[in-house]
């Protein structure tokens, strides 16, 4: 039996305004502009998962080896993005409870711990990913090791991680900040490449060949990103006693529109760069594409990839342990102190860069066994928000479910292919 903060009414609260951490927001600007403003913020922690130094390997190779091909493979994951984040916002804000938790109260309990070991085994994939991103970054700006590197990119994440929950808002300003620095970065690489030229050519749907597959299946699984799936959730789930429910599910539309469309655009831009840098020459590393980058288009450039590159590392890892941690309480109802989390979270890059695997190579397999992740975060996701006694007035219009579907048995379908070519060499 549900309980009584599924059938929440949709009135606005009153009194004075504070943010969703119970921060006083400031009073000198309209009260309904403030309750809106303090709905923003969620999506633009999420979207930073969505630039991660995986998406540079995986986009950035496409480009590099196919040109603009799989420019349109970017466009739709980043559509399909959106439509998972929105369902991910709307269910936090309709049940005021987050993915993990209603996993745990509303299935059963093997398959719940089955679910809480593959959440938890996503969220360390990421994090291998963002630790060897951010000391790639680190060794191209400063000459650091990577296994130092990894080191200090864990320990900086961690003080971030301290601004998260109780200064959600600083946290928020602070990772929107990184996601500035990375769109400028690459909008800058734009500019100097003009890789927006011939563009157009590469939203036409088309591929060539099962390599260009897996490499579109790796975009998929660099974009959408099955640990944000839970956290978004978590971000948005006491949004709806701020403004009331549908003005809060409002808000999160455009949240999500802006920060994802930054994303999507940050993305592409990743693609064209290295399409119009190499024409086709695949470098194979990232070290090679920032070499490349410097060689055609200045030091300058360079650099602006570099800084890019440690922001992202930077940010999200943070934002990967921040969901992490929020699986777990979900699931287990239990919190693992952070500098404990970080350790665990951290070993397996470090054991990585310590054998002597190319970096980019791993970063790249990280995504590609993420996009097996997405399936176990969607199938419930699709059934709660098209669950009426959960979601109330919210529940999904029968439209939407069969969409979520569809894109559930797609994901499936395109990860089934992936074993089949695994198995037959």
């Amino acid at each position: 039996m549900l309980d009584s903060r599924h059938h929440r009414d949709d009135s606005p609260v009153t009194g004075p305004v504070a943010g969703d951490n119970g921060t006083p927001l400031p009073r000198w600007l309209p009260a309904g502009l403030l309750r809106r403003a303090a709905l923003l913020g969620p999506a633009f922690v999420v979207s930073v998962a969505y630039i991660d130094p995986g998406n540079f390997a995986t986009n950035m190779s496409s480009g590099a080896r196919y040109g603009y091909l799989l420019l349109w493979v970017i466009a739709a994951a980043n559509l399909l993005a959106m439509f998972v984040q929105a369902l991910s916002a709307k269910l936090g804000i309709a049940t005021g409870r987050n993915l993990s938790q209603l996993c745990r109260d509303h299935l059963p309990r093997p398959l719940s711990m089955v679910l809480w070991v593959q959440g938890e085994l996503v969220a360390i994939a990421t994090d291998l990913a963002e630790f060897i991103g951010g000391a790639l970054a680190l060794n191209l700006l400063f000459g650091v090791p990577l296994l130092p590197g990894a080191a200090i990119i864990a320990a900086v994440s961690f003080l971030l991680l301290g601004l998260a929950p109780r200064g959600r808002h600083r946290f928020e300003a602070v990772i929107t900040g990184m996601l500035v620095i990375v769109l400028a970065g690459f909008a800058y690489q734009v500019l100097r490449s003009g890789s927006l030229v011939g563009a157009v050519d590469g939203l036409v749907p088309r591929l060539a060949g099962p390599d260009s597959l897996l490499m579109a299946t790796g975009i998929i699984g660099a974009t959408v990103m099955p640990h944000v799936i839970y956290l978004h959730s978590a971000l948005t789930q006491h949004q709806g006693r701020i403004s009331g429910l549908r003005a809060a599910v409002r808000a999160s539309r455009i949240d999500i529109a802006i920060a994802l469309g930054v994303a999507g655009l940050v993305n592409m831009a990743m693609l064209t760069v290295a399409a119009a840098t190499f024409h086709g020459g695949d470098p194979g590393s990232l070290q090679a594409i920032h070499a490349g980058i410097g060689d055609v288009l200045g030091p300058a450039a360079a650099v602006a990839f570099a800084l890019a590159l440690l922001a992202s590392g930077l940010a999200s890892s943070s934002v990967g342990t921040y969901a992490g941690q929020v699986i777990m309480e979900g699931f287990l109802r239990r919190r693992v102190p952070l500098p404990v989390r970080r350790l665990i979270t951290i070993v397996p890059a470090m054991m990585i860069l310590s054998v002597g695997v190319d970096p980019t190579h791993a970063l790249i397999l990280s995504q590609v066994a993420l996009s097996f992740g997405i399936p176990f975060a969607l199938v419930p996701l699709v059934a709660f928000t098209g669950n009426r006694r959960l979601m109330g007035a919210l529940v999904n219009h029968r439209r939407t479910t069969a969409l979520g579907i569809a894109v559930t048995i797609v994901i499936i379908a395109l990860n089934g292919f992936l074993v089949a070519q695994v198995l037959t060499g």
